[in-house]
């Protein structure tokens, strides 16, 4: 083992953009009020499509969070980030003026990058001819775009990566950046995953892919291991977290979170879509995730779970709990966030880890909303209410097309 590796790594700020609501504190005052924010589409016209319903951030303007041209040149994936950022940043206290800025990096992944900007150019290269594509497409495309522009408005100059792993993004780019601070190459890392792909392509490509819903209800629309469930609610937004060597947090006076104690990665190898039936990849990353921390199993006793709201998902991920946890899988609360925002792709993972850090410091875990008809196969303890108590510990889980499984373990932090 690599001597530095036992660094420890701290939570010391948090920033989201959520369809229930624009900072952490107003998004979570809505998770523990079990607020949804499904509705109609309304960035274009979806009457002709099949799922007409999305979680949309609402009230959002680029210019409140940076420089009004600074935004122009700024995709909403990567506005969303941005804003994230500023927020996690300031939370944090962090003046970078008393830092070495080689030592403050960036993972900030999005799985798509910007459809937007595909959609139009592509529009314009039929209209209009080659010639005449914005010279920008490329730069206001790519996802790591994101990651790119959160390093040029902070001015944050050490290791900056974009991890795409689909929907396992978010947490695989705070679990890399976690990694990164542990192995002593940053003392701080800006960590997390956007995402803004409620778009015509967007919509249609995941709705014929049968991903989305079937349900236009939004009371009855993402409702995770209910029998009832259909498929996911396209989401949006970023979640940012600042992650912090702890002697560097205590030397600076910050304010502490949380701990990350945990990190473990798997692949399926199984199908481009589906994850393995029998949920023995995503099983291995919770077991990978927990023996990184070096605790037994039954530490622990609540899991944010992926959680998508799709049938093969939801199924085989709970196959995957019994499989890593055996008789101990009964004992855990396991809750998903996506039932009150969707499911916000690469930034899914981010918003979640935000989540259960308020979730363990608070002792509130929120239910899983929407919840109603139980399916015999998905048979654990889904939090139809809001538990409280002590949670030493919160696993979240991200699962991505391609077989990805991603799992984090955050523990409450104590010297």
């Amino acid at each position: 083992m690599v001597e530095n590796m036992n660094r420890r790594v701290v939570v010391t700020g948090m920033g989201a953009i959520t369809p229930v609501g624009l900072g952490v504190e107003t998004f979570w005052d809505s998770i523990k009020a079990g607020k949804t924010g499904f509705g109609e589409i309304t960035r274009f016209d979806a009457s002709e499509y099949k799922c007409r319903l999305a979680a949309e951030v609402k009230g959002f303007e680029g210019k409140n969070y940076m420089d009004f041209k600074a935004a122009k040149r700024m995709e909403l994936f990567c506005q969303y980030a941005v804003a994230a950022v500023k927020e996690a940043m300031e939370d944090a206290g962090i003046d970078m003026e008393k830092e070495d800025p080689y030592k403050v990096g960036v993972s900030v992944g999005s799985g798509i990058g910007s459809l937007q900007a595909m959609e139009r150019a592509h529009s314009r290269l039929l209209e209009k001819g080659p010639a005449r594509v914005e010279p920008l497409l490329v730069p206001l495309m790519i996802s790591n775009m994101a990651a790119g522009n959160v390093s040029i408005q902070f001015g944050l100059k050490g290791k900056s990566i974009n991890v795409v792993t689909a929907c396992a993004t978010g947490t695989n780019s705070i679990g890399e950046a976690f990694r990164t601070i542990q192995y002593g190459d940053a003392e701080i890392m800006v960590a997390g995953g956007t995402e803004s792909s409620v778009t015509p392509i967007g919509i249609a490509g995941f709705t014929a892919l049968t991903a989305l819903t079937s349900s236009n209800d939004p009371e009855r629309c993402s409702i995770p291991f209910d029998k009832e469930r259909s498929g996911f609610v396209m989401g949006e937004g970023a979640g940012i977290v600042v992650l912090e060597e702890l002697e560097h947090a205590k030397a600076r006076g910050a304010k502490i979170y949380a701990e990350v104690v945990g990190y473990g990665c798997t692949s399926d190898a199984y199908h481009i879509t589906s994850p393995a039936e029998d949920g023995s990849g995503a099983a291995k990353a919770m077991t990978y995730a927990v023996a990184d921390a070096g605790i037994a199993m039954e530490d622990i006793t609540y899991i944010n779970a992926h959680g998508t709201s799709t049938h093969h998902n939801d199924l085989f991920e709970t196959r995957a709990i019994k499989l890593a946890f055996g008789e101990h899988a009964k004992s855990i609360k396991i809750n998903s966030t996506k039932s009150m925002i969707g499911h916000l792709l690469g930034a899914a993972g981010a918003v979640e880890f935000v989540a259960c850090v308020k979730e363990i410091q608070e002792g509130f875990l929120h239910k899983t909303a929407g919840y109603q008809v139980p399916d015999e196969e998905c048979d654990l303890d889904y939090c139809i209410e809001p538990a409280e108590g002590n949670y030493l510990y919160a696993l979240s889980n991200s699962l991505g097309f391609g077989g990805h499984n991603a799992s984090i373990l955050i523990k409450k932090f104590s010297e």
